[in-house]
């Protein structure tokens, strides 16, 4: 169980993250677990959500069982253990001591971007929907643990050059580029949440990752408009970090 790389993967909703689930699920020394504390963010702020019930009787509502599966064995023949976690979820008194045993990396992108394919599948959105307050909290946090900045990579990046930036995210996490990252088989997945219906429509199509011609400027109502020039400016803060 030492051995084994667990690494923390922090997002927000709508960043490229299962797709980049995905990618670390096709290295043959990975497994991974898709948004464990969803059940216990549900349950605390009590909001609703898509497939809310489906979630809470799928996952634990216990924040600490769930921090110590993420800590627990890892199955023979995997060295890398891959946690999505969506930063919006950690929410309530838990005890951040399960997360030193990870190595956390941070996944942004251009909050317009998330705000336009946000609202496609939950008609209601906050700042706080999109994680990026609670992003910064968890990022400053991991800085003044390690004395640096911690790993920051945005989506966009990712879709633009994926091997370049793959690799380099490996780097910095310590571990090995497999070129296994960067192709997968089509379909939906035994690790996806069973809110996959609601959310994994696109990926589960993909077979890898690719560039939106569209770029990250789409037009947004004027109530996203508003909560845009809120997250502009934590997002930049983050995007300062990011590998480039």
């Amino acid at each position: 169980m030492s051995d084994t790389v667990r690494i923390a993967m922090w997002s927000g909703p709508r960043n490229v993250s299962t797709a980049l689930m995905r990618s670390f699920e096709n290295r043959p020394d990975t497994m991974v677990v898709d948004e464990p504390f969803y059940a216990c963010f549900l349950e605390e702020t009590g909001i609703d959500h898509p497939g809310r019930d489906l979630i809470l009787k799928a996952q634990s509502t216990d924040w600490q069982q769930v921090a110590d599966e993420l800590n627990g064995p890892v199955p023979a023949g995997y060295t890398v253990f891959y946690q999505k976690h969506m930063c919006h979820h950690m929410v309530g008194s838990l005890d951040w001591s399960w997360a030193r045993s990870m190595r956390h990396a941070f996944l942004i992108r251009n909050p317009r971007a998330m705000l336009a394919s946000y609202v496609k599948s939950r008609a209601e959105v906050t700042l706080d929907d999109i994680g990026l307050v609670k992003q910064v909290e968890i990022f400053e946090r991991e800085a003044d643990r390690l004395g640096h900045a911690p790993p920051v990579i945005d989506g966009s990046d990712i879709l633009r050059d994926p091997e370049r930036y793959l690799g380099q995210l490996c780097e910095a996490l310590g571990i090995g580029f497999d070129k296994a990252m960067l192709k997968w088989p089509a379909g939906p997945r035994d690790t996806d949440g069973v809110w996959a219906p609601w959310w994994y429509e696109n990926v589960q199509k993909s077979t890898g990752f690719m560039a939106r011609e569209s770029g990250d400027t789409p037009e947004l109502a004027p109530a996203l408009e508003r909560i845009l020039e809120q997250a502009m400016p934590l997002y930049e803060q983050m995007a300062a970090f990011k590998i480039a």
